[in-house]
Parts: C-alpha cells; sequence; structure tokens
C-alpha cells in the first residue's frame, strides 16, 4: 500500500506490519517519527532503534522482531539506514510480515530513486506493508502540510500569505515552518496572519537554512558553519533540527567511507557526491569514531538529561566535521 505524508499521519496509531518512510523532508520525516513515538509510548509499546550500516545487520533487526521482552506485549523497531535487505533478508521480512501482526517494523530511508523503488524490497513492501513517500512536489501538496503545522500554532494566514510564505522560502518546507513559529511569537493577537506581519519578521530569515549549514559542513568552513549556527539559533532553529542535520550529513559520510563506490545508492545527489569524497579525503576516518557518542551526548543535553551545554556540544561536532578542534586539553 502506497500512502502520502498526511495519509500516514493518519494512521500511526494502528501502524503494524512493516513500513518505509523515504525522501527528502526533513520536517515531515521528523514530523511522522515523532507521531509514532508519541504513539507508542501511549500504548505502551516497546520501542528499539537500529542503525543498518551492512547487509548483516537485518538479521539483527530480525532476530528483534521475533523475540518480546517479558515485560512487553508489542515491539515497535525503528531501523535507519539505506542498505536493503538480501536475498535472504526479504523470505525474513516476508515471514515477518504473514506471522506477526502485533510488532511493527518502521524502516527510515532516504529518497529512493525509480530503480531502487522497483527492486524486490519494495515489491514486498507495496504488497503486504505500507510505502510512504516523504515528497511534497506541488503548491497544493505544500499549503495542505503547512496549514496543518500552522493549525497545530493555532494560527490562521490570509491566501496570499501563503503564497508568499511558499516563495520566501522557495518551498523549503522546514524553514517556512520556522517561519510559522516565528509570526505566531511575534504577532500573537493577530486573527488572520496577513502579508505584512511575515514581511515584517521574516524579511531575513531566509538568510540561512540548515542546508546552508550542511553545505559549510561538507566544505570544511568552519568559520561559516559557525556563522550559520549561530544564525540558526538567533533565528529560534531548534537545536533538535539542527541535530538532525549534523546527524544526517556524518551518518552519510561514515557509510561513505564504508562503501565508497555507493553514494548514490547510500542516498547522495548527483551533484553532491563530489563534495563529500572531498570531505572524505580531508578527515581522518579515526574522528569518526567519537562521531555516535558525541550525537548522543548531544541528544541528551537537547531532552535536558545531563548538564553539558547544548551550544557547546553542537560546536564540537561542526568543528569536528570540518577537521578542526575547538578545544585543547
Amino acid at each position: 500500500m502506497k500512502l502520502d505524508y498526511l495519509q500516514a499521519l493518519k494512521r500511526v496509531d494502528e501502524a503494524r506490519g512493516a513500513w518505509v518512510l523515504h525522501g527528502q523532508e526533513p520536517l515531515l520525516e521528523q514530523n511522522l517519527i515523532d507521531a509514532f513515538r508519541v504513539s507508542w509510548q501511549k500504548q505502551d509499546i516497546e520501542r528499539q532503534r537500529y542503525d543498518i550500516t551492512s547487509v548483516s545487520d537485518w538479521k539483527i533487526v530480525f532476530n528483534a522482531l521475533n523475540s518480546l521482552s517479558l515485560f512487553s506485549n508489542q515491539l515497535a523497531i525503528e531501523v535507519h539506514g539505506n542498505i536493503k535487505p538480501d536475498a535472504n533478508g526479504i523470505k525474513e521480512l516476508k515471514s515477518y510480515i504473514q506471522n506477526n501482526e502485533q510488532n511493527l517494523l518502521l524502516i527510515v530511508m532516504p529518497k529512493q530513486d525509480s530503480s531502487s523503488l522497483k527492486t524486490s524490497f519494495f515489491q514486498v513492501i507495496d504488497a503486504n506493508g505500507v510505502n510512504v513517500a516523504l515528497t511534497a512536489n506541488y503548491p497544493k501538496d505544500r499549503q495542505q502540510i503547512l496549514a496543518v503545522e500552522a493549525q497545530k500554532l493555532g494560527i490562521q494566514l490570509a491566501n496570499d500569505a501563503w503564497q508568499w510564505l511558499e516563495q520566501h522560502h522557495e518551498h523549503n518546507l522546514l524553514a517556512a515552518k520556522n517561519s510559522l513559529m516565528r509570526v505566531r511569537d511575534t504577532f500573537a493577537d493577530a486573527e488572520i496572519i496577513q502579508i505584512d506581519h511575515l514581511y515584517a519578521c521574516l524579511q531575513d530569515q531566509s538568510r540561512y537554512s540548515t542546508y546552508d549549514l550542511s553545505d559549510a559542513l561538507l566544505a570544511g568552513n568552519l568559520a561559516q558553519s559557525i556563522k550559520i549556527f549561530q544564525y540558526l539559533t538567533d533565528s529560534g532553529e531548534p537545536n533538535s533540527l539542527i541535530l538532525w542535520s549534523l546527524s544526517k550529513e556524518m551518518r552519510l559520510l561514515m557509510q561513505l567511507f564504508e562503501q565508497p563506490n555507493h553514494a548514490l545508492q547510500l542516498g547522495i545527489w548527483k551533484n553532491k557526491v563530489g563534495a563529500y569524497q572531498q570531505a572524505l579525503r580531508r578527515l581522518n576516518p579515526n574522528d569518526f569514531l567519537a562521531w555516535p557518542s558525541l550525537l548522543l551526548r548531544i541528544d541528551s543535553s537537547i531532552k535536558g538529561l545531563g548538564h553539558e551545554n547544548t551550544e557547546h556540544l553542537i560546536q564540537q561536532a561542526i568543528a569536528s566535521f570540518c577537521g578542526k578542534t575547538l578545544f585543547h586539553a
């Protein structure tokens, strides 16, 4: 079964079997994953997460799916990566879907090209599971998605204000959502948000985005990366979204190091392959060993666990990505 983003949102609570989310819209991915996690917590469903870095990791996933802890009746396995199961894994996937009606396998992947969507893995998902493309290719789709975000924020926009917002952000849904948050805080008493409201507080808002941060990181430009990070922080960008961008780029670099000839299969855009390869040549692979624990410390800090400063940790991660060190022992 194929669903779009809004259809998938409505079916989160009833999701079972195998679901695949794939696309290049970070707002849609984050919203759906957050909705799933809230639903699992509400239903007392045990959650486990796995990052797929090799085909053999799928064996661990399927073993986990078929074994519940003593304290759980249902299990949700969240899998991140762009490596599909091999032939044996496809058999395991079919067997799981046919025989396990209570658990959920949620697979989160980057954007897939047309040839990938025709592989046996996606054929099994289309026939027996749920395939969710995280895309918003048309203005009507983007406005529907942002209308849901505006409703959650408790604001309404005039029709021409929607058009201005989309043009201002050049179809960047994540930046548009952040602008909705900013205009709500700036004009809390406005019944209907007009173009003048948007223009008054957003004329400089699209100067930088998390995409600009990714480009600066790949170029190894530490000064520009820190400048963009500080701008994003000052303009209200949530640290969780900045962490999402950082972890995405770090994960792609580590995967490309392991599979140097599979850039496109990993979800790297063709016109960006050179930038990633250049970043790999610049960096010491030994630095990659510290990245997972650093990302975990940032995530814990954002959630209020521990006593480390979130912004300092993010700056350390940015420096490491650029091949530099902020603090010396």
